[in-house]
């Protein structure tokens, strides 16, 4: 701590020091179009964070201001943003901001937005949609800047510029999206905390965070990532917040119509089409999308059909009062190949050792947000949300090197309801002529999740019902849940340069669980012996205060060195209680982890040519959960995975990110670019402290020491050439570090890379892409699964071409 405070007291004898050369002083006036003056509004320079307010004249001023070019923002309530550039070079200036009404700008509260229009990605303005980003890792992914292969979702593509990422590649439809990042598991994501428009998604946010539901990407404005300092402002999760960002209708027409149709290899079809705009004198800005997607799949038994439909409505109450209203819903039904053992996939991986597995998902999200704007300085949001959801799963979960001999298939059914609100306040305010924020929140949250398993029916179709409806074979539990969290974060700048966002969360988290599970003896001939009833219910309550602070320290131009450190924790899923699952036994002790997330980088944008971020971060893990390889008892003595808490772990690592735009012009509306990326992540993650010599400085599972992505586009006269690569070294799927098993559950997953290429052509209101994906043809899985939809090795798509065509009306 001594050494922070001697830093920033050096920090602002530096910054005093230099303050005092080559100054000017900027003043200005602020008016509406009729001339009339404008008082109380928020003048900021951007760079060096200085910021005013207007007098009852529009008068302001800002007094010893060094030399140089600045970007000046003013804005006041109910009236639009200007954003301008001036230089300044040592005499005084003058500059006369006109505000116009604010009707036609609904987002007009995103202040110092900084956008990069230049590159694929950036980082999050350090006050952004009632959230404090300051000190914070952050990436934004702006698809429209994309020439990915959107139609299919492929994570591949989409995130090909986010640093540390480790992706799994279940189905090339992109139906579900696994991500983990910094050594986290990409299992349906669950290591961050999923949002649309900053309200969940997942199934449970609190004991099932999986996220079923993936957003369309030919809907989406841009992806937001927050690393593992998102805990203070979105819930306790290692990873941080992936939050997707939908387009909003066109704000200068009343309707604008979008349709994007795909076919592609094994029977894809794809339809996506769109209807946007703004009424009501530009009060009322709509945006609606609905989405078709078919195909057979890339392995025998792999065919799907889904459909997604969303309408987003937003109304300017008032000039203080905004209203947004949200509705989506998803279903898809896809039949699963099952997995393949090691040999199988040296064989053949496309494949299929059963024809007998179906899943099925049903997603219904509702979201209404109110936004009120006291003044210029303090604003409140109220986001309102609910989910009324399902998942249901049939087949054979037996061992995939057993046969599927036929007979009554496991039925497992997920049913999912939960509401939550969440209240955030900010306010802006000046010390010694630099602008402070601070945001607080709560969140109340309710979730109740029922699961059941049983027998099914015997037969290879769809075919979700048990035997034994109302009284399932298995087991049936109801989890009710009750989160209530306390948070705040708050910016202080300390001089030009320097800024300390210190930040806190309460939280406290209630979870029950009620039902019961049966369980079945046999004897070696296969016949029932036995059968005992359990019947189980309890409560657990948890009371805890996370601590997080974050530093960032402008170097000059748009250069920034910043870190954080911040409090983590992750509570027991429902599905770490009770499954019934040959291949797979859960700890009855299993509980929640504890850690906390660090970083340290420096990133920079050079004009318009170059961006590149550096960073170093350690995560730390208490107890963590993992799988183990343990052999089951009498009578077979099967190696099965057992899911606990197997040791501590800590990853430790560096990140990196190049972008060169090489070319640069946009002479007559014709587009002529040439940009380079390289991507690439370091992670070392063991488990440690624990007793075990099986686990003792083993390599945690589902982390791969090295990910590498490169890539370049191409844009000349209206033509478009993408191309990304990217490899990844090799993992273990279990805390054991097991090389091979018979089952395939456990093993190594080997190294791969993959290629991908698109070509497209714009002209006026067309857009033709045509796109390869794994233009190489490589042979390689990203994951060995326990449960649907293996069990064993999944293999990933090969080859598949794709040509869409696009038409703006």
């Amino acid at each position: 701590m001594k050494n922070i405070h001697v830093y920033i007291i050096l920090t602002c004898l530096l910054t005093s020091l230099c303050s005092r050369a080559q100054n000017a002083r900027l003043s200005g006036y602020v008016t509406d179009s009729a001339g009339k003056a404008i008082p109380e509004a928020i003048i900021i320079l951007q760079e060096p964070e200085l910021s005013t307010s207007s007098n009852s004249l529009g008068y302001f001023e800002f007094n010893s201001v060094p030399d140089g070019e600045y970007m000046i923002t003013c804005f006041s309530t109910g009236r639009k943003i200007i954003t301008e550039s001036i230089r300044l070079k040592g005499e005084d200036a003058f500059i006369k901001f006109i505000l116009s009404d604010l009707f036609a700008n609904l987002n007009a509260y995103e202040v110092c937005r900084q956008q990069q229009d230049f590159f694929g990605i950036s980082k999050l303005a350090s006050v952004h949609d009632f959230g404090i980003y300051e000190g914070k890792k952050t990436e934004v992914v702006h698809l429209k800047e994309s020439g990915s292969n959107l139609a299919t979702n492929n994570a591949r593509q989409v995130f090909s510029k986010v640093t540390g990422l480790n992706i799994w590649e279940s189905d090339g439809a992109g139906l579900q999206l696994g991500v983990g990042g910094r050594g986290l598991n990409p299992n349906r994501t669950a290591s961050f905390n999923v949002r649309q428009n900053g309200y969940d998604i997942s199934a449970d946010a609190l004991g099932y965070p999986e996220s079923y539901y993936t957003p369309p990407t030919e809907a989406l404005e841009s992806i937001e990532i927050v690393r593992g300092a998102a805990s203070l402002q979105y819930g306790t999760q290692f990873g941080g917040l992936l939050n997707f960002r939908f387009k909003k209708g066109p704000f200068n027409k009343k309707a604008e119509f979008v349709s994007r149709q795909t076919l592609g290899s094994r029977g894809f079809f794809n339809s996506f089409n769109s209807l946007g705009g703004t009424l009501e004198n530009g009060r009322f800005n709509y945006y609606g999308f609905a989405q078709y997607k078919k195909g057979n799949g890339y392995r025998d038994n792999s065919g799907f059909e889904q459909f997604t439909g969303y309408f987003s409505g937003i109304y300017e109450l008032s000039e203080t009062w905004q209203l947004r209203a949200e509705y989506t819903r998803m279903h898809y039904l896809a039949q699963q190949a099952g997995g393949l053992t090691d040999k199988n996939f040296e064989e053949n991986p496309k494949q299929s050792l059963r024809d007998r597995n179906w899943f099925l998902v049903d997603w219904n999200l509702a979201s209404v947000q109110f936004t009120h704007r006291f003044n210029a300085r303090t604003e409140l949001n109220i986001r309102n949300f609910g989910l009324l959801a399902s998942r249901k799963a049939v087949g054979n979960l037996e061992r995939i090197n057993v046969i599927d001999l036929g007979g009554a298939r496991t039925v497992i059914d997920g049913n999912f309801k939960n509401v939550g609100s969440e209240t955030r306040l900010l306010h802006r305010f000046e010390i010694g002529n630099r602008m402070q924020v601070l945001l607080a929140g709560m969140r109340i949250y309710r979730g109740q999740t029922q699961s059941a398993q049983g027998f099914g029916s015997a037969g290879s179709d769809a075919d979700f019902r048990m035997n034994s409806e109302g009284n399932p074979d298995q087991s049936e539990y109801n989890f009710p849940n009750l989160n209530v969290a306390l948070f705040a974060e708050q910016i202080f700048r300390i001089g030009k340069k320097l800024s300390i966002t210190p930040g806190m969360r309460y939280e406290y988290i209630s979870t029950a669980s009620n039902g019961y599970y049966n369980t079945y003896t046999y004897d070696l001939a296969g016949n029932q012996v036995g059968f005992l009833r359990t019947e189980e219910s309890g409560t657990k309550m948890r009371r805890f205060l996370l601590g997080g602070i974050g530093i960032a320290y402008k170097t000059g131009g748009k250069g920034e060195i910043y870190s954080n450190f911040s409090q983590n924790y992750r509570a027991i899923n429902f599905s770490d209680l009770r499954v019934v699952n040959p291949n797979y036994v859960i700890d009855p002790n299993i509980h929640d982890e504890r850690g906390y997330t660090t970083d340290l980088g420096y990133r920079v944008q050079l004009g318009q040519a170059i961006r590149t971020e550096i960073t170093g971060f350690y995560v730390a893990y208490k107890d963590k959960i993992g799988q183990v390889l343990k052999t089951a008892g009498a009578p077979l003595y099967n190696t099965i995975r057992y899911r606990t808490n197997v040791a501590d772990a800590r990853n430790y690592g560096l990140e990196s990110l190049i972008e060169w735009n090489a070319i640069r012009s946009d002479s007559a509306g014709k587009k002529t670019s040439l940009s380079i990326f390289i991507n690439t992540a370091y992670v070392n993650a063991r488990y440690i402290n624990t007793d075990d010599s099986s686990i003792r400085g083993k390599l945690v599972e589902m982390v791969p020491p090295l990910i590498f992505r490169c890539g370049a586009e191409i844009n000349f006269r209206g033509f478009g050439v993408n191309l990304n690569y990217a490899y990844t070294t090799q993992q273990f799927s279990d805390a054991t570090n097991a090389i091979l098993t018979a089952t395939a559950v456990e093993g190594i997953i080997p190294n791969y890379s993959v290629a991908d290429a698109t070509l497209s052509y714009t002209y006026k209101k067309y857009i033709v892409q045509l796109s390869c994906n794994n233009a190489l043809n490589t042979a390689y899985f990203t994951r060995r699964a326990e449960s649907y939809p293996g069990p064993g090795i999944i293999p990933s798509d090969g080859r598949a071409l794709f040509l869409s065509v696009q038409l703006k009306l």
